[in-house]
């Protein structure tokens, strides 16, 4: 397959012409200062109409629109958009919206403490999130769904009212380091046009941002924000903690920052020093989001397949559970921490010894659990493509009859039996997904057994062509499995 720094650099000259900056109108409005603000008051707007009908419209998870729009559309076009452009749902965050009027009242005064500047924590809240899912069916409740949301609105007042910079987007947000994972697959990213004009850059506003001349005190305004999350345009690689703000492209000096197209999943195959991030080798905060990216995708999925219950009641017999908490956790340390130990464990240690590689099993098997990410991806698009396809004309009939309750009969009664596409239709584009990320997966371990044992490269690849393998029949039979319709009504 070649070396992928050529393959990505020749990639990136045939499409040097493209940026979608450039483009009429779409390029117009990301360049127009107020972008991010114009997108994110009406997800806003959006937000606070499903909190309120969370809270206060009818209990029927599928009647309600906290959770149709929330586990049917919000996910199904989240990852959607992910895998055909970028990672544009944080650029158009709502957030953010609240905290950027909150510090317009009060500023930050902290620095974010040096040693949780990294995902572990964000880590945890994944994990914690997929458990409250299931243990507390978040799918089927309203009324948590908007708690959930309205937590998220006070965390992020809570973290970025005290702390500088984005330290919740970089540092905290679960949702944001799920997109930043699925991002590397993307064909879009931010970078510097031309490195030439950066080197001759002598106020580096894309990354410390545009000030106003010093006041009487001494002080300064910021006119424009660089970037809050740490990356450095000309030393910038990739998607990975990179929110689409599109601040650096404002405050950028020369006009020199796009968003271009490059090479999906080419940054999983090389490993340089990434300004704010470091080597990903070395990273194994990221590695261990990475594996709870892809196993997480497998868990979830396992959660809404009939298989779940009789596995469940099995545990709860064995260990004599009265409640479902201890069962889910025994599931979740089975698939988030038992089955990726032994997989990429087996392969990292077969691979290291058949190759005579004197690399530690440990990193090897970081390095290689960012071939994963490929998998994972087409997991999550398989399992909520097929909620989503399925349950796409759900919010009409929910919103009829939302505005009905205020005494709104505009749109007509809810038309109930408006669903979506139908399952068997469905089932050629899941196969398309998990496909798409196997392939993905086998061509960024390709690509790196290249690059670790040149002449010797399948001694490396086949033991992480069997962990794909797996993980890829894994998920072809639980797409296979019957799935709840959850939060759907099928035609009552």
């Amino acid at each position: 397959m070649g070396n992928p720094n050529s393959n990505s650099q020749t990639f990136s000259a045939q499409a040097s012409r493209f940026d979608l900056l450039r483009i009429s109108l779409i390029g117009d409005f990301l360049r127009w200062r107020h972008s991010r603000t114009a997108l994110q008051i009406p997800l806003f707007l959006l937000s606070a109409i499903m909190i309120l009908h969370g809270f206060l419209g009818p209990a029927l998870a599928p009647k309600n629109l906290a959770t149709v729009l929330t586990w049917i559309h919000f996910r199904g076009a989240l990852v959607l958009v992910l895998l055909c452009a970028g990672n544009f749902f944080c650029l158009a965050c709502p957030f953010l919206l609240l905290r950027n009027v909150a510090r317009k009242i009060f500023q930050p005064r902290f620095i974010w403490p040096r040693p949780l500047r990294n995902k572990w924590i964000s880590v945890g809240l994944l994990v914690a999130v997929l458990f409250c899912y299931e243990l507390f069916d978040l799918w089927s409740s309203p009324f948590w769904t908007a708690a959930l949301a309205l937590g998220y609105f006070a965390t992020v007042l809570f973290v970025d009212g005290l702390f500088k910079h984005a330290a919740f987007c970089k540092f905290v947000c679960p949702i944001g380091q799920f997109n930043f994972v699925a991002s590397t697959l993307s064909p879009l990213e931010v970078k510097a046009n031309d490195l030439a004009i950066c080197e001759k850059c002598a106020t580096k506003d894309c990354i410390k941002g545009k000030r106003s001349e010093p006041m009487m005190n001494g002080d300064f305004m910021i006119l424009q924000r660089g970037c809050e999350l740490a990356l450095y345009q000309p030393r910038k690689t990739g998607n990975m903690d990179c929110t689409f703000c599109l601040d650096c492209v404002h405050a950028c000096p020369h006009d020199n920052v796009g968003v271009t197209p490059r090479l999906p999943a080419s940054e999983l195959m090389t490993d340089p020093l990434r300004s704010g991030i470091g080597y990903f080798s070395r990273r194994k905060d990221i590695a261990a989001l990475v594996v709870v990216f892809a196993f997480g995708a497998l868990l979830n999925a396992f959660g809404m397949v009939k298989p779940v219950y009789a596995v469940e009641a099995w545990l709860g017999e064995v260990i004599s559970a009265t409640r479902e908490a201890p069962v889910l956790a025994i599931i979740f340390v089975a698939f988030l921490c038992v089955a990726p130990l032994i997989l990429l464990g087996s392969a990292a240690w077969t691979s290291g010894k058949l190759s005579g590689s004197r690399v530690s099993t440990l990193a090897t098997a970081a390095r290689y659990s960012y071939a994963l990410a490929p998998l994972g991806l087409g997991m999550w698009l398989a399992h909520y493509g097929f909620h989503f396809f399925t349950g796409i004309l759900t919010v009409v009939p929910v919103t009829q009859a939302a505005l009905s309750n205020f005494g709104m009969h505009a749109l007509g009664g809810p038309y109930w039996t408006w669903t979506g596409v139908p399952s068997r239709l469905v089932q050629p584009i899941e196969l398309g997904f998990l496909l798409l990320g196997f392939l993905g997966s086998l061509t960024v371990v390709h690509h790196l057994a290249e690059e670790d044992c040149p002449g010797k490269s399948m001694r490396v690849f086949v033991p992480w062509f069997a962990v794909c393998a797996i993980v890829g029949a894994a998920s072809v039979w639980l797409m296979f499995q019957p799935m709840e319709m959850r939060a759907m009504l099928m035609g009552g």
